[in-house]
């Protein structure tokens, strides 16, 4: 009688261990400065927490409603209208989500089917693929410009056929920092009009953008959103990336979908922390001012380069700044930021494992979302390499 031998065939052979684990892994064990993975080393709003903590003495410790708590959903809805001018029904239109991921993972799965195609632009961000692979359908990989990371609308337009079923964008970008304008957001429109095209669009940084450049939510534009998932997060925004909660709106038709497969993937998310934002949101705009705060922070740690060996173009949104090591090494980006780690005590991510098939142009991305101690003492080594 046969049996089980312990192995299975992997349904992501491909995969290994995400990058930004892999990093800070050895950031920690080299007591490097860790300007890797993408969250900040400074404590979130006191009284955001105080929310949270009162909902908890309150008693709000069990499950919320699959969809998130009403009042959260409600001031989802009121700051979608007020920023974009869009109206989402908070019954059946919001869903909260255990973070962008979560989210980004539910939209497809809803969606995608066997033979489907989604096109992704590179480098992307990691958990694009993943579940485009685990729900049967093929990436195509259009490859974004640099350097200033634009999207060739020609070349994207050549790869649409019949069998595509989705566009995913990410606006700010990452991991370059790029943003997607309004002529883009335009020809985006016209691509997909007369389609059954989705767009998910992952805009989780939808609040930090610099030099007085505008968020082009798909929200926006109304023939957009009614063919499109659109994904933001609270971790980014309230400096909370260890809650993990985020949200998903869309358009009736395909948030049924959506709550489909989120009633099965994680059913509820963390009440006492859905209370504390609902109320949070209702007496505070805390990203109205989230621009210019991590604005500031982006011109200290590029003030704080000058006249090193780094060349670097500051970032449009997000809170990562890039910078190319050319004149410095040609060692591919993958040695050079483990040897950044281990010989200088620097962690940053290499751009090329963002792309499917690595492309090595000598680039690594940093966080900026770090004290101003910590941005100080990580660019006092960078200038010295």
């Amino acid at each position: 009688m046969p049996t089980y031998n312990g192995t299975i065939a992997s349904k992501l052979p491909r995969a290994g261990t995400t990058i930004f684990s892999v990093m800070s892994k050895m950031a920690a064990e080299h007591k490097a400065i860790n300007l890797s993975q993408g969250f900040p080393d400074f404590e979130c709003p006191a009284d955001l927490v105080e929310q949270v903590n009162q909902a908890m003495q309150a008693g709000h410790n069990q499950y919320a409603p699959m969809p998130g708590l009403m009042l959260l959903r409600e001031r989802i809805a009121e700051k979608t209208e007020e920023l974009y001018g869009a109206k989402y029904d908070p019954e059946t239109e919001i869903t909260v989500t255990a973070g962008a991921t979560q989210a980004i993972y539910t939209a497809i799965a809803a969606t995608i089917r066997e033979g489907d195609e989604v096109i992704i632009f590179e480098p992307a961000y990691d958990c694009y693929e993943p579940a485009i692979e685990l729900n049967g359908g093929k990436t195509i990989y259009m490859q974004l410009q640099a350097p200033d990371y634009s999207i060739n609308w020609d070349a994207v337009k050549k790869v649409v056929n019949h069998h595509t079923r989705m566009i995913i964008i990410n606006t700010p970008h990452n991991p370059t920092g790029a943003v997607m304008t309004a002529a883009d957001m335009e020809k985006l429109d016209k691509l997909t009009r007369n389609t059954d095209i989705l767009i998910l669009s992952d805009e989780v940084y939808e609040h930090i953008l610099f030099d007085e450049r505008r968020h082009e939510s798909a929200a926006r534009y109304p023939r957009l959103a009614d063919r499109s998932f659109i994904v933001s997060s609270f971790g980014k925004t309230y400096h909370t990336t260890g809650w993990k909660i985020g949200y998903c709106v869309a358009p009736k038709n395909l948030m049924a979908e959506f709550r489909k497969v989120h009633q099965f993937l994680v059913f509820a998310c963390n009440t006492p922390m859905q209370y504390g934002l609902a109320e949070y949101l209702k007496k505070k705009k805390h990203y109205q001012s989230l621009g210019s705060f991590y604005q500031k922070k982006r011109d200290k740690f590029v003030k704080l380069l000058k006249g090193s060996h780094f060349a670097l173009d500051p970032c449009a949104g997000t809170y990562f700044q890039l910078l190319r090591y050319n004149n410095i090494s040609k060692e591919k980006d993958t040695d050079y930021a483990v040897r950044l780690i281990k010989e200088h005590g620097v962690a940053s991510i290499p751009i090329s494992v963002f792309y499917h098939k690595p492309v090595f142009d000598g680039v690594l991305r940093f966080c900026f979302a770090k004290k101003d101690e910590t941005l100080e003492r990580a660019a006092e080594i960078l200038c010295k390499v």
